[in-house]
């Protein structure tokens, strides 16, 4: 594939030298000691997430849904528990993913440790919304059509109710 930057010159694309990036090594492959900070870009310092009750009412799932329309904002579970979490750079985080308040740091900072920390690139959450519409379709499925509440859609009223458009018609088989 040749790629035309101006008019006068044309390139491949396998002539484009990508700058080699730094690997990081893993946790279990760094000495006990070691402090994983050196190694990280500074995950921790990059949002924050706060608990949320567990939703069960459709209104709690339009407080979720709220949150989700706000710019970085994204809204995930881990273990059963809900959390809202704002993906915001703390104001202090330096060039080199060092605090520049080291000394004076809040509490919060001060007592995290990297035992658990996301120093790994494979976290995941058990779920994660990043829209209003995600928030909608899963609530729509917990509480069931027209449901107000979680066991709503098992209620007799809606058992005969889909969340689901109708099935289409059968194909004809061919003979």
């Amino acid at each position: 594939m040749t790629v035309a930057f101006s008019e006068h010159v044309l390139m491949s694309i396998a002539d484009i030298v990508l700058p080699k990036m730094p690997v990081k090594p893993k946790r279990e492959d760094l000495a006990k000691d070691t402090v994983l900070c050196d190694h990280c870009t500074a995950k921790c310092c990059r949002y924050f997430a706060l608990p949320l009750e567990t939703p069960t009412t459709r209104e709690e799932f339009e407080y979720i849904r709220w949150f989700l329309l706000h710019d970085h904002a994204s809204v995930f579970t881990e273990d059963g528990d809900w959390y809202v979490c704002v993906h915001t750079v703390c104001k202090h985080l330096q060039d080199d993913h060092r605090c520049g308040i080291y000394e004076t740091r809040p509490q919060i900072c001060r007592e995290y440790t990297t035992k658990d920390c996301e120093y790994e690139d494979d976290w995941v959450y058990d779920q994660y919304f990043e829209t209003a519409e995600q928030v909608v379709e899963y609530m729509d499925a917990v509480l069931g059509p027209g449901g107000m509440e979680v066991g709503d859609g098992r209620k007799k009223k809606n058992r005969n109710k889909s969340i689901r458009s109708q099935k289409p018609p059968l194909l004809p088989v061919l003979g």
